[in-house]
């Protein structure tokens, strides 16, 4: 029988990538706490029925990319494909007696089946933050200058542009619509099979065409901003005030589109500079009407960004960006024998606590083996006790980097080890540092 193997671009997140991942969560949660952001996270699967009725019918997510299946119940399940629905509904459920505006982050996976291509995966981890509950287009700015944040941190600054754009509201969109379906009806012999089903189902969508030719035909097609109202513009000159106040560079785009009906004024991108059809780091817009396709009796103003996390930590990795590895062990621990573990068991512990990376070698392997597998870790210093070494409290410690070896009484080992490698390198982190104790209240009799 064959070994087991994962399923056709899903991935194992280990090594190296593991801590490129680690670190843009971090990062992330980071910029999301000082804004006030708290964390959510909605289920693994919803019911079908909440995206193929509403929210995204007609697209190729339902059509193509669903993970849909039945429960024990038959009732019509979905593995998540993204997040913003979900939160909307965890919204409606527990949030909307809450002060306004509530701000929630997520990291979470989803599932879509799509075509293979670079940094699309068909379980992919989506990091992404919504202001709910109001709408002002200091929050749109806001929103865009996190992610910058987000980005600058990870390293991938100057390497990116932001592009933006609105797309006012659906009853001002509807002439848009009309004028662009004019203009491309008398031009269909110019698209191909694709623009042609966008141009029946939604014209907007076409203004996102990858084809050549229809591309060329966008330069003359009509612009977005002849058929903006009064309060749409000066929401939208509003939104690019705040961005120059916070010292934000935008490219106005005019072609950059989201052609959903509950999506309302600013849309924007972050793109590299590469060239290639998938070259966006990360999405945003506003969906103030999302809220009524699940049922809600009123539009509840939102805003949203999100990133996959795998195209920005393969971003990252690309760039050169050298992360430091917390993981190294500053000392490994050889034993030969067990009055060496005896005594070397609770001296790992004890290098635990004084925050030493430190490793015990287990199991009767040779000396020569241990040898080994320190070099394989690259272990800064190495701890041999054996019999002697037991008996007479005393070890051998040899420095890797330098290859020498002294010998160091077992009582002054762990306090020799830090000063050689000084306390910056020490891994300070404690998780117990965010306990809260409450001493308890006496009752009164």
């Amino acid at each position: 029988m064959e070994t087991p193997q994962k399923v056709r671009w899903m991935q194992d997140i280990f090594g190296e990538y593991q801590r490129y991942f680690t670190f843009l969560k971090k990062v992330a949660r980071h910029e999301f706490r000082k804004s006030w952001f708290t964390r959510i996270s909605t289920p693994i699967l919803e019911k079908a029925e909440l995206f193929e009725r509403w929210v995204w019918e007609g697209t190729d997510i339902i059509s193509k990319e669903m993970y849909t299946f039945k429960d024990r119940k038959w009732r019509d399940l979905v593995l998540k494909p993204e997040s913003t629905a979900w939160v909307m509904r965890a919204y409606l459920e527990n949030f909307i007696d809450e002060p306004q505006p509530v701000y929630l982050y997520y990291i979470e996976p989803h599932f879509r089946y799509e075509r293979p291509q670079k940094w699309r995966y068909r379980q992919h981890y989506q990091i992404g933050a919504e202001i709910i509950g109001e709408i002002d287009p200091v929050l749109d700015a806001k929103m865009i200058y996190m992610w910058q944040s987000i980005l600058d941190s990870i390293g991938l600054k100057w390497k990116y542009t932001l592009k933006l754009n609105t797309v006012w509201t659906q009853k001002e969109r509807e002439k848009y619509i009309e004028a662009l379906r004019d203009f491309f009806s008398n031009k269909k012999q110019h698209l191909d099979e694709t623009d042609l089903f966008r141009l029946e189902v939604n014209p907007l969508r076409i203004l996102d065409s990858k084809n050549p030719d229809t591309k060329e035909l966008i330069k003359f097609a009509p612009k977005i901003t002849d058929y903006l109202k009064k309060e749409s513009k000066e929401y939208y000159e509003s939104v690019k005030e705040y961005l120059d106040i916070i010292k934000v560079e935008y490219e106005e785009d005019h072609t950059l589109v989201r052609w959903f009906d509950y999506y309302s004024h600013t849309v924007w991108e972050f793109v590299d500079w590469s060239g290639r059809t998938q070259d966006t780091f990360c999405w945003g817009w506003r969906y103030d009407e999302l809220s009524k396709l699940l049922w809600h009796k009123n539009a509840v103003p939102a805003v949203w960004f999100w990133m996959w996390a795998e195209r920005l930590i393969e971003s990252t990795m690309e760039s050169w960006v050298q992360l430091k590895n917390k993981d190294k062990i500053h000392l490994y621990f050889i034993q030969l024998g067990d009055d060496a573990k005896k005594i070397l068991l609770p001296l790992n512990i004890e290098a635990r606590d004084k925050w030493l990376n430190s490793l015990l070698s287990l199991g009767t392997p040779s000396l020569k083996i241990q040898m080994k597998k320190a070099n394989k870790i690259n272990a800064r210093f190495v701890a041999i006790v054996g019999i002697m070494e037991a008996r007479s409290g005393i070890c051998q410690l040899k420095d890797m980097e330098t290859g020498t070896q002294v010998e160091v009484k077992i009582e002054n080992l762990l306090s020799h080890v830090i000063e050689k490698i000084w306390d910056e390198n020490l891994d300070f982190y404690s998780p117990t540092k965010d306990f809260i104790i409450v001493e308890p209240k006496e009752e009164i009799l």
